[in-house]
């Protein structure tokens, strides 16, 4: 039986994923060393229908070696098509998809690009340490244990059955067999939905261990503090399209509001709405939060107007506001 038929047999995203290729497949992986090592992820003018409904329109989306990125958008948005697409899992309409300069089929075939599914199984009955070393043993040039284990977070888990884990636990072994190849490539869809909030901090400490070494992360969340603390660029889709891509601070800085807050006894909202880059007034007695156009002017104007100020903090919108701003326009 051959490892592309062996897989075929796993439950969750590795089944799933290396089972769609065999038949398309149609020749050996080329060499891990032989591809382009510009982009990680070339995503062309890609179209996707289902019937009449557009899941994906047009989407260019290029992602360098080495990047962190995350893909944001509401349900529907056209994010799980995406990664689908990507994985070889689905074929686009039109447009073209290569991953390291091979087409998914083929990069995911040769080990390249490893997959954690939002509902992805674990095959039941088995312990930690049984199901890492029978997906290990599918590749060629599997990553070492070891390191499998410590990036993972499984010391602990190694004797425990897959059954028996916590959501938490399950998604730690869940990345574990996504990198068990060695990827280049990692693509991970929402793999937090299941834990608390030390969890998903303790996953994201493993994900930065990871991506160390010129590997490059795509991953999609809901939850945006992750996006904006682990992420090198943010990608947000609406309606099947891509309406924004830049860094956090960029797009915070694009489509965020800047605020300065302070305590001025004595004054009126519109007594401060009058100072220079100031946008708008929210006054709760003397505390007041200044939306600003521009933070630097008004804070030069708030020291020459003579106002009784005090308490004084400047800060930014997070990237929540800038995301929700995003999504309305494109509606």
């Amino acid at each position: 039986m051959s490892k592309l038929a062996q897989a075929a047999r796993l439950p969750g995203s590795f089944g799933r994923g290396w089972a769609s290729q065999e038949d398309r497949v149609g020749e050996e992986p080329p060499a891990r060393g032989g591809a382009d090592r510009g982009l990680a992820v070339s995503v062309d003018a890609v179209t996707k229908t289902f019937g009449s409904t557009v899941a994906v329109a047009g989407l260019q989306l290029d992602i360098e070696v080495g990047e962190t990125v995350a893909l944001l958008g509401p349900n529907g948005a056209g994010k799980s098509t995406t990664v689908g697409m990507l994985l070889g899992l689905l074929s686009p309409d039109c447009g073209g998809v290569r991953l390291g300069g091979l087409a998914p089929a083929a990069a995911v075939a040769c080990g390249r690009v490893g997959a954690m599914m939002q509902d992805a199984g674990l095959m039941p009955g088995v312990r930690v340490g049984e199901l890492l070393g029978m997906v290990r043993r599918l590749y060629e040039m599997p990553a070492p244990l070891a390191e499998v284990v410590e990036v993972a977070g499984l010391g602990s888990l190694m004797e425990a059955r897959v059954d028996r884990l916590s959501g938490g636990q399950a998604q730690r072994v869940r990345f574990a067999l996504a990198i068990a190849g060695s990827p280049q490539l990692l693509i991970l869809d929402e793999p937090t939905s299941a834990m608390d909030v030390e969890a998903r901090q303790a996953f994201w400490s493993h994900i930065r261990s990871f991506s160390t070494a010129g590997r490059t992360v795509l991953f999609t969340t809901h939850h945006l503090q992750e996006a904006d603390a682990a992420a090198d660029r943010v990608v947000v889709m609406a309606a099947g399209r891509k309406v924004a891509d830049g860094s956090p601070t960029t797009i915070k800085k694009a489509l965020g509001r800047r605020e300065l807050r302070c305590r001025v006894d004595g004054a009126t909202a519109p007594d401060l709405a009058a100072l220079a880059g100031v946008e708008t007034v929210e006054q709760s007695g003397s505390r007041f939060t200044l939306h600003c156009t521009d933070t630097d002017a008004a804070v030069r104007a708030l020291v020459a107007s003579g106002l009784r100020w005090s308490e004084l903090d400047v800060g930014g919108s997070d990237l929540e506001e800038a995301y929700l701003r995003l999504v309305r326009s494109a509606a």
